[in-house]
C-alpha cells in the first residue's frame, strides 16, 4: 500500500469510523487481521460501533502487507457499504459529506419518529438502504423489546448509512405510511393543506368533523376490459362541460366513477385537440393513489395510440425530464414533482400541456402544491395572454366550505376556490340522479344520544401530569410558552395536538450560539411534547372508551419507552406517572363507557340479525385503536 494511500485513509477514517459496523467485515478481513485482534474489536463493538471502528482503522494503518488496502476496499463492496467504497475509491466524499443534515434533523426529532411507527412495516422500505443483516436486527429487536426498542435500532441504522438516497426514502416511507405529524417535522414541503387541516382549528366554535376520502379506482371490479367500458348517462353529464373545452369541477359523490370520467375526458380530448400536439397531466396527492391511477391509466390506453408514464418520489430525480415529457402522451405524477420542474427549469412553462387534471382539487389552498401550479398558471395567463393555456379539470367529491359559518361564506370560500382552478363551471349530476342514486349507496344516519362517562377525575389527575410537564420543558427553556402562536389550548382537544405539532415545528428550526446546547434542547423538548402528546391521547380516549383503556394505552406506551434507551428525562417522566398510577387505576375501577355500552347492542343486534354484517367504525385518534 502507497503511503499516499494511508494518508487518504486517515483523512477519511472520521467519515468511516461514523459508518462501519466492524462485525460485518471481520469474516472478510481474517487475511489482515488475526483472530485475537478481531475478537477483541467484536468486543469493543458491544460498548458502540464507532469505537470499534476506530480500533479497526488503526490496525488496518499499521499493517504493511500489501494488497490489503485494496482488499480493505472490496470486502467494504462485497457487504453493501457501496457508498463509502465509492468514495473511497474517487477520494470525493461530497455525497457523504450531504447526508450530514438529514442526520442531524433526525436526531432532533428521534423521540417522534420513535414513538410513533410501526416499526416492522416502516423498515420494509429500506431494503436498498440498509444491510439485510440489519433489517433482520431491527426486527428481532422490535420482537423482543418492543417498537421503541425497534425504532431505536432502525434510526440509528440510518444515522450510520452511507446511501445517499435513504433521506428521500425516509420521506417516501413516511408519506406512504402516512406519518403524517412526523412528516411536518421532516420536510414541512410534503405536507398538503389538507392533512394540516387542524391549524386553524377553533374548537371553542365548531362542532365540525372533517372526514377526508380520497376515490380509488374500482376498475379491478369491472367485469370488461376498462378501455370497452362505457359511460353511464349521468357520467357522460358530468364529462359534458369539459368536452366542450370549458374548465370544469367535476363533483360528485365517492364510488361514482369519477375516474372512469377523467379517462372519458383525457381520451376526447387528446383524438379532438387541434391546432398543436394534445398533452395531458394527470396529478393526485397521495402516493398510493397515484400508484393505482397510473395502472389504471395504462390499461385504459394500453392499446391506443397515446403513451403513458408516471413519475413519483425517487423515480422522477434524475430523469432526463424534458424528453419523457416529450415522448409521451400522458404524465401521472404527484404535484409536487411538476413544481421542482417548473423551479428547476427542467421543464419552461405549463404551456406545452394541452390539459391538467387535479384529482381532489379541493386541496387547492394555501401552500399546497396544487395552488402554487395555478400560480404559475394564472401569472402566464396575465403576463402572456397570446400563450397556448391548458385545459383545467378538477376531481373532488365535496368543494368543501372552509371554516364558512353562513351561506354567503360557503358561496364566497367556492368562488376564491374556482378562481383558483379558473374555473368556468362545477359540473355536477342535475338531470340524471336517479341513475346516480341506484348506482351511489347514500347511507341513512341516526343518532344515538347517551349519557356522558364520569371522566372528571381521570382528567384532573391527568391535568396535573402535563402541567408538570410542561414546567419542566419551561425548565430546560424558558422561551418554551412563546414557541408557538396557538394560545388557550384545553388537555385533551384536537387544539392540543396542534399545539403540540407547531411547537415541535419551531423546535427544529431553533437557533443559538451553542449548537451543543441547541441539540440537547432540542432533544429534551421533542422528549417532553412526545409525552404530552400520548397524555393528550389518553384523555381523547376516554371521550368514547373507558379509563382502563387509556390507561391501557399509557402503560404500553411506557412499557416500550422503558424498554428502548430510557433516558434521564424519560425516566423522570416515568417516575410522575407511576406516583399517580394507584390513584389512576382506583378510579378506572367500575368505570363504563355509555357510547360502548351502547355501541356493543347496535353491533350485537345487527350481527344477530344479518350474520354477513360488516362494519366500519371511525374514531376520534388513531389512539383508540393502538
Amino acid at each position: 500500500m502507497s503511503q499516499e494511500d494511508k494518508e487518504k485513509l486517515k483523512i477519511f477514517s472520521q467519515y468511516i469510523v461514523e459508518i462501519i459496523k466492524p462485525s460485518y467485515l471481520l469474516g472478510s478481513l481474517s487475511t489482515w487481521i488475526p483472530l485475537g485482534v478481531r475478537e477483541e474489536i467484536k468486543a469493543e463493538e458491544e460498548k458502540g460501533p464507532t469505537r470499534a471502528a476506530r480500533i479497526l482503522i488503526d490496525k488496518l494503518l499499521e499493517l504493511e502487507e500489501s494488497g490489503w488496502y485494496q482488499g480493505f476496499l472490496d470486502v467494504l463492496n462485497i457487504t453493501g457499504y457501496t457508498g463509502l467504497y465509492a468514495a473511497l475509491q474517487l477520494s470525493d466524499f461530497k455525497s457523504i459529506a450531504c447526508l450530514e443534515e438529514p442526520k442531524k434533523l433526525l436526531n432532533i426529532i428521534y423521540s417522534t419518529v420513535k414513538n410513533n411507527i410501526n416499526t416492522i412495516e416502516f423498515v420494509k422500505h429500506f431494503s436498498d438502504c440498509l444491510h439485510q443483516r440489519e433489517i433482520e436486527e431491527i426486527i428481532q429487536e422490535n420482537l423482543n423489546k418492543g417498537s421503541v426498542a425497534g425504532a431505536e435500532k432502525l434510526i440509528h441504522c440510518l444515522l450510520r448509512s452511507d446511501k445517499e438516497e435513504w433521506p428521500k426514502v425516509f420521506t417516501l416511507a413516511l408519506e406512504r405510511d402516512e406519518y403524517n405529524a412526523i412528516l411536518e417535522l421532516w420536510d414541512p414541503s410534503k405536507v398538503s393543506k389538507k392533512q394540516s387541516c387542524t391549524e386553524d382549528y377553533d374548537e371553542e366554535t365548531s362542532t365540525l368533523t372533517l372526514l377526508q376520502f380520497s376515490e380509488e379506482p374500482q376498475c379491478e371490479y369491472l367485469s370488461e376490459p376498462i378501455s370497452m367500458v362505457k359511460l353511464r348517462k349521468y357520467q357522460e353529464e358530468l364529462a359534458t362541460p369539459a368536452y366542450t373545452r370549458k374548465n370544469t369541477i367535476v363533483c360528485a359523490p365517492t364510488g361514482s366513477g369519477k375516474t372512469l370520467v377523467s379517462l372519458s375526458i383525457c381520451k376526447q380530448h387528446l383524438n379532438t385537440i387541434q391546432g398543436r400536439k394534445g398533452k395531458v397531466v394527470f396529478m393526485t396527492t397521495k402516493v398510493p393513489v397515484y400508484e393505482q391511477q397510473k395502472n389504471v391509466f395504462c390499461k385504459y390506453f394500453e392499446d391506443s395510440r397515446y403513451k403513458v408514464i408516471g413519475f413519483c418520489g425517487e423515480s422522477a430525480d434524475g430523469a432526463p425530464v424534458g424528453l419523457m415529457v416529450e415522448d409521451n402522451d400522458i404524465i401521472i405524477l404527484t404535484p409536487q414533482i411538476l413544481v421542482n420542474w417548473l423551479d428547476k427549469g427542467d421543464i419552461p412553462s405549463l404551456s406545452i400541456f394541452s390539459m391538467l387534471i387535479f384529482d381532489e382539487c379541493h386541496n387547492t389552498t394555501g401552500n399546497h402544491p396544487y395552488n402554487i401550479l395555478m400560480f404559475f398558471y394564472l401569472n402566464m395567463k396575465l403576463s402572456t395572454p397570446e400563450v397556448h393555456l391548458p385545459q383545467i379539470i378538477g376531481l373532488t367529491a365535496s368543494v368543501g366550505t372552509g371554516r364558512a359559518k353562513s351561506l354567503i361564506e360557503a358561496k364566497n370560500y367556492i368562488t376564491r376556490l374556482c378562481a383558483s382552478l379558473d374555473i368556468e363551471v362545477i359540473s355536477t349530476v342535475k338531470e340524471h340522479k336517479e341513475e346516480l342514486e341506484q348506482i351511489v349507496y347514500k347511507p341513512t344516519k341516526y343518532i344515538r344520544l347517551v349519557s356522558q362517562c364520569e371522566q372528571d377525575s381521570f382528567v384532573r389527575i391527568m391535568s396535573i401530569i402535563m402541567k408538570e410537564t410542561e414546567k419542566l420543558a419551561r425548565d430546560v427553556y424558558t422561551e418554551f410558552d412563546s414557541l408557538s402562536n396557538i394560545q388557550n389550548r384545553s388537555f385533551g382537544t384536537q387544539k392540543y395536538e396542534q399545539w403540540i405539532i407547531d411547537t415541535q415545528k419551531k423546535c427544529r428550526v431553533l437557533q443559538m450560539e451553542d449548537k451543543e446546547e441547541e441539540r440537547r434542547i432540542c432533544i429534551s423538548l421533542f422528549t417532553y411534547t412526545e409525552h404530552l402528546r400520548k397524555y393528550n391521547d389518553a384523555i381523547m380516549i376516554i371521550d368514547d372508551a373507558r379509563i382502563k383503556d387509556a390507561l391501557d394505552y399509557l402503560e404500553n406506551f411506557f412499557t416500550n419507552v422503558k424498554n428502548g434507551s430510557f433516558n434521564d428525562i424519560e425516566h423522570q417522566l416515568h417516575k410522575n406517572f407511576q406516583d399517580k398510577l394507584p390513584e389512576l387505576l382506583n378510579i378506572s375501577k367500575g368505570n363504563d363507557n355509555p357510547k360502548l355500552e351502547e355501541l356493543d347492542f347496535i353491533l350485537s343486534e345487527a350481527y344477530r340479525e344479518n350474520p354477513e354484517t360488516h362494519t366500519l367504525l371511525f374514531v376520534k385518534t388513531r389512539a383508540l385503536v393502538w
